[in-house]
């Protein structure tokens, strides 16, 4: 996969600062991220055609996919969002401005981007796991690479980048010997489980039972909710073209509930084990009936 990168921060970021960039997540995903995800990506800075990215005809576009990098705020979301275009073609926005806003470098919020473009290209996977506060209630999780653990980085040749979850995050249970996160840092001596928050990070899901999307982060967790506050600055949703698109949540949720239910019918099924699972110190920070923005790409 290639993607385009186009800088239009009217030099606020030199092509050079850029390049530095994608050089560093280049290197993440080839050494850090593609052993584990075994996907792979590599970016590429294009040059700018006009004021204003155009993310209809998206004529920058020599790859596979573009993430503008952008200072002004008037797009679907606030730090970066990730969705199709009426053409079919994933992109992205870095927004340098409001990046400044929470204090860290901009390639941190660049490399969330990358990664979780090369992620969910067509920002439509969902994975069904526990209730964040409910563990044994079901619900279908948001396929995001970074939002659990986006306040914690770590240095690519001095580059700030991301940290992200890996592929046993998604998966119930422990399993032994296994890692849910790549950088593995614990607090109150414990690692991150599955489906689990780190602090400054949130989580989104949907809920069929009230048939909502909710976004959860640890309870009192102030930098959560700051990241969700800038989110807000930005105008419309990150799922708004998939609706446009006529993809619906609730038909394609209760078509997989449907398919529970004749499973029950024929083995106990797992979320059963988990009813006695302890509620879990955690809060919702946001409520939508269609899914809310990236929070801090």
């Amino acid at each position: 996969m290639l993607i385009s990168v186009v800088n239009h921060t009217g030099g606020k970021l030199s092509d050079e600062k850029v390049q530095e960039g994608i050089r560093a997540v280049n290197r993440q995903i080839a050494h850090d991220y593609k052993p584990h995800w075994h996907l792979d990506a590599e970016l590429r800075l294009e040059g700018a055609i006009g004021d204003t990215p155009d993310d209809e005809k998206l004529p920058e576009l020599r790859g596979d996919a573009i993430i503008y990098l952008w200072d002004d705020v008037d797009v679907d979301d606030a730090l970066g969002y990730h969705e199709l275009n009426a053409a079919g073609v994933p992109f992205g926005f870095v927004f340098t401005e409001l990046v400044k806003e929470l204090d860290e470098p901009w390639t941190v919020t660049f490399s969330h981007e990358a990664l979780e473009l090369l992620g969910d290209a067509s920002a439509n996977l969902l994975v069904a796991g526990p209730h964040p506060a409910h563990p044994g209630e079901e619900v279908f999780h948001w396929y995001e690479m970074c939002d659990a653990v986006q306040d914690e980085s770590y240095k690519v040749d001095g580059v700030p980048v991301s940290n992200f979850v890996l592929p046993l995050y998604f998966t119930p249970g422990a399993e032994e010997g296994g890692r849910n996160d790549f950088l593995g840092r614990l607090y109150k001596k414990k690692a991150l489980k599955s489906f689990g928050i780190n602090p400054g990070g949130y989580i989104g899901f949907y809920n069929p039972k009230t048939n909502v999307h909710e976004t959860y982060a640890l309870k009192a967790d102030a930098r959560a909710r700051q990241r969700l506050k800038i989110k807000s600055k930005a105008q419309l949703t990150r799922r708004s073209m998939r609706y446009k698109l006529g993809s619906c949540y609730p038909d394609r949720i209760e078509t997989a509930l449907a398919r529970g239910r004749r499973g029950a019918a024929l083995a106990p099924r797992r979320a059963r084990v988990r009813a006695a699972a302890p509620r879990r110190a955690v809060e919702m920070i946001d409520q939508a009936a269609t899914r809310p923005g990236l929070g801090v790409d």
